[in-house]
């Protein structure tokens, strides 16, 4: 009996994900399905349409999201809620965030099939802008679920194109002075389970099937720009220049040993560079560049930031220069909760899967959300632990296998 539903599962959750690959605008070259875009809009609507066949009643909020309720016996508790992310990076994979939303929506008609009355309503969520790779920031549709994103907040991020947040969500059909609308009240969500694929090689390599999230690293993310002054290239002699990409670089440079230096899984990325005028025989002016620390050590990430703003003082100082800092996000690390994890560890020992307790080096919607409420996560294997990329690839199966975890888990939870 296991095995058919399993296969039963892994057939739907197919048939899902392979409909939504076709939402990108880089066909071919991976999946992009960036916040309020046309292909963010494709993929909410066939979600809609798959959680309507699902038996779910539908609706979209102020942030983006897309909600599917299974109603229980009393509206007046806490639901249980489930889910994870639709949106991309630019030339990802086709499984980050989205496979957690049709897992989600597999345990809605497992649910359904069980022919059972629960107390709780079962909420599958599918939110807005996880990743952050359009205006910076990330975790925008959760966090406005929980009341953390306003009207000025989205004015004051914008893409590469100048566009804000506000001005997307206008072109998308969406008002972001409503964006507190979007906020349920308080008690009204009272656990919450997301799947995702692990992004990382451990399971893959180690053969085992799924993992059991125990906390996720905190995040800071800053956009630096140091400023000096364009010259030409020959003329100028070395004395006497304010060359931004001289002291953006010393910087740079030891960000990574900074990170080394903690160990502890701390990571440090300078993932963008941009320079202006950016000429072969010009003293660049500017020198912008993206900072993205993590660390399960929320004093790691700290210590980092401050070693950065000393080394930018020192080194703009040295020449002349000067520099902003922007801050794009600030989230602490967090702990998932432990009774959750006893409740799939049991269920994976019962059914006989191999499994892992791990803490994830990737920010989640669960990372936000986990801050204020009971929150859990199961990982599949990606291959190879490729992830954010066109050769990304996890297993239906093995979705399948979390959605009879999650299965068993939420059933409990609704029943209580």
């Amino acid at each position: 009996m296991e095995n058919n539903q399993i296969e039963k599962s892994t057939g739907r959750i197919a048939e899902n994900l392979e409909t939504l690959k076709t939402f990108t605008a880089t066909p071919g070259s991976g999946c992009t399905r960036l916040p309020f875009t046309k292909e963010a809009r494709d993929a909410v609507n066939y979600l809609k349409g798959v959680m309507e066949d699902a038996g779910l009643e539908v609706w979209e909020d102020a942030a983006g999201n897309v909600f599917g309720r299974l109603a229980g016996s009393d509206a007046s508790l806490p639901c249980v809620m489930s889910g994870s992310h639709y949106d991309s990076v630019v030339n990802g994979g086709d499984y980050d965030g989205i496979g957690g939303v049709i897992t989600s929506i597999e345990v809605a008609r497992l649910l359904k099939e069980s022919g059972k009355t629960f107390k709780h309503d079962y909420v599958v969520a599918g939110f807005c802008d996880e990743e952050g790779m359009r205006f910076g920031t990330g975790y925008f549709g959760s966090g406005a679920m929980l009341g953390h994103r306003n009207p000025a907040y989205c004015d004051n991020f914008k893409d590469a194109e100048g566009i804000s947040i506000a001005e997307a969500m206008r072109g998308y059909g969406l008002d972001p002075e409503k964006i507190g609308a979007a906020a349920w009240p308080e008690g009204s969500i009272g656990h919450m389970i997301e799947a995702h694929i692990e992004q990382g090689p451990v399971l893959d390599a180690e053969n085992i099937e799924i993992g059991l999230v125990t906390g996720i690293v905190g995040i800071q993310r800053y956009v630096i720009t140091v400023h000096g002054r364009a010259d030409h290239a020959g003329t100028t002699p070395m004395d006497m220049r304010i060359d931004a990409v001289e002291a953006a670089s010393k910087v740079i440079s030891k960000i990574p040993d900074w990170a080394r230096e903690k160990a502890d899984g701390t990571v440090a990325t300078c993932g963008v560079v941009h320079v202006e005028p950016c000429g072969m025989n010009i003293v660049p002016e500017s020198c912008e560049f993206s900072v993205d620390i993590r660390s399960m050590n929320n004093d790691n990430i700290n210590d980092i930031t401050r070693r950065i703003r000393a080394a930018l003082d020192r080194e703009t100082k040295a020449i002349g220069a000067t520099y902003d800092m922007d801050t794009k996000l600030v989230i602490e690390p967090v702990a998932l909760d432990e009774d959750m994890l006893n409740v799939l560890e049991d269920d994976c020992k019962a059914r006989g899967y191999s499994y892992k307790r791990l803490p994830s080096g990737a920010g989640h919607d669960s990372l936000e959300i986990g801050q204020v409420l009971p929150t859990v996560m199961l990982f599949v294997p990606s291959k190879d632990g490729r992830s954010h990329c066109p050769v990304e690839f996890s297993r239906y199966s093995d979705f399948a296998k979390a959605s009879a975890l999650m299965t068993t888990l939420i059933s409990k939870l609704l029943d209580e």
